[in-house]
């Protein structure tokens, strides 16, 4: 009895603490759920073929005969762990295409163009006006978010020092063509709201969501800030995991952070925030999982699917934009230009993922397939740098990201990083008679690389090129004719007349 107390009651403390430590014991979790999905074939497997190696070697204590069982158990033994290691290594393979093939579960792929997407600041101009903004902040920017929402960016700062939370929310307005209009902040309570993600001891806001929620997780780059008057929230989108042999990651509600009293609280109702609900870090996985929309030897051997487009021209921010829909109804969309694996740069596909979500399942994914198809992002910024040298690049000013808007075009932005004074809206390859167009920042058109008669923009330029006339034509003076054909009564006539008008026009002012 005495033993068994020394021996068990240390057992159960133990216990107690992992139990107690949810962060630590949710990480190990995930952790191991992951390890054990990708062993638990091969050790199954080698359970089996070491089976009768322990039943030789019984067989053999029971008889005590001399080495010819010890070395079948040798022999056995050695073919359990050569075919256990090749089992092991085939299912690391195997398995990896099974998770991609999981993500791929409600995945549509399709010729539709893509629906109308809304242009909006890129994400780099986001970030450079953030911190003009701050004012006296001392902290380190820790996090930029598009709120699609509302058309705007969240800034999420950090205070400095290590037993430290949050310091300050920025919410601004950044639109295109200016510089932000409207700005939020809103200041975090240090005293009681002392937490953030990555911190230390108590001051972990990860320790403080597995205290309230056990076994769910999340990614850093998912988590955002924003103002509710002059309170600042925290979302963190959660993840958790599903599966035992093939395990992969599904939504699992929001974790809301209340910058004025600490308090967290879960919650699955997505409405309860202005901004992304559904973890972008699960659709850059499903993206990515395309990989697999064929059979295993094309996934293998990279034939099928598509990558993000990674040739420098979207550098920051080359897939997951976050664009609402110009239908009017408030959604929006994570979107990504898609190019086929391989060294191929053109523009194939565009793939779309709901912003918001709800359920614990995957939310639907669908790549739309581009006829005709683009020309690489890198290409597109050539093209924009030629036809309008006038105003693209000089000093500070460049192109900044060519992103999809819908149907078959898609929009770069020119200016520097405080300013946004263009876009160029285009069309296809940069070989097209219509390819581009260039606007005013506000969405103004200025001119085409060529407008196709009867087009929209041919009509467009013909209405300002009259309006144009119009406005010269009532501006100009009257012509009046020789005044040395006017009589003197008629010149003085005249001079009266306009004399009483000057008049006239200044007591008016």
């Amino acid at each position: 009895m005495g033993r068994a107390l020394r021996v068990g009651i240390p057992v159960l403390l133990a216990g107690f603490a992992l139990w107690y430590a949810s962060y630590v014991t949710t990480i190990v979790a995930w952790e191991l759920r992951k390890i054990v999905s990708w062993l638990a074939v091969p050790l199954l497997f080698a359970a089996f073929v070491a089976l009768p190696w322990l039943v030789v070697k019984r067989l053999r204590r029971r008889k005590e005969t001399g080495s010819d069982g010890s070395d079948a158990a040798v022999v056995v033994g050695c073919l359990g762990a050569v075919v256990g290691l090749g089992l092991a290594v085939a299912w690391l393979v195997y398995g990896a295409y099974l998770q991609d093939r999981a993500y791929m579960e409600h995945v549509r792929i399709v010729s539709e163009p893509v629906p109308e997407l809304a242009a909006r600041a890129p994400y780099v101009v986001g970030r450079a006006q953030a911190a003009p903004h701050l004012g006296d902040v001392t902290g380190e920017i820790s996090d930029i978010t598009y709120l699609p929402d509302s058309d705007r960016f969240a800034t999420l700062v950090e205070r400095r020092g290590w037993l430290a939370g949050y310091e300050v929310g920025l919410v601004q307005d950044i639109p295109l063509g200016g510089n932000s209009r409207t700005q939020q902040r809103c200041a975090f309570d240090v005293g009681v709201a002392d937490a953030r993600i990555g911190g230390w001891f108590n001051h972990n806001l990860g320790r403080k969501i597995s205290a309230e929620k056990r076994w769910v997780r999340f990614d850093t780059g998912d988590a955002y800030v924003t103002c509710s008057g002059d309170t600042p929230i925290v979302v963190v989108p959660l993840k958790r995991q599903t599966g035992f042999l093939v395990v992969t990651e599904r939504p699992a509600g929001l974790a809301l952070y209340d910058g004025r009293t600490g308090k967290l609280t879960i919650t699955t109702d997505t409405s309860a925030v202005p901004g992304p609900s559904y973890p972008m870090s699960i659709a850059a996985r499903q993206r990515e999982a395309t990989a697999a929309v064929g059979s295993f030897a094309d996934w293998w051997f990279e034939r099928s699917g598509w990558d993000a487009s990674e040739d420098g021209a979207n550098e920051g921010n080359e897939s997951e934009f976050a664009l609402q829909y110009r239908d009017g109804s408030g959604s929006s969309a994570y979107v990504t230009p898609l190019t086929p694996q391989g060294e191929a740069s053109s523009v194939v596909a565009v793939s779309t993922v709901p912003t918001r979500h709800q359920g614990g399942g995957l939310a639907p994914m669908t790549v739309h397939r581009l006829s005709p198809t683009w020309s690489s992002p890198k290409a597109l910024v050539a093209l924009i740098k030629a036809e309008y040298r006038d105003v693209c690049c000089y000093n500070d000013d460049m192109v900044f990201e060519v992103v999809p808007t819908g149907g078959r075009t898609w929009t770069a932005t020119i200016g520097s990083e405080q300013n946004i004074r263009y876009r160029v809206e285009g069309r296809g390859q940069v070989a097209g008679r219509e390819a581009t167009c260039l606007k005013a920042a506000d969405g103004a058109l200025i001119r085409c690389g060529y407008a196709a008669p009867g087009s929209p923009e041919e009509q467009e330029l013909k209405r300002q090129e009259e309006q144009k006339k119009k406005s010269e034509t009532g501006t100009a003076p009257r012509d009046v004719g020789d005044l040395t054909a006017y009589s003197a009564a008629e010149l003085a006539e005249l001079h009266r007349r306009v004399s009483e008008e000057v008049g006239r026009r200044l007591k008016g002012g």
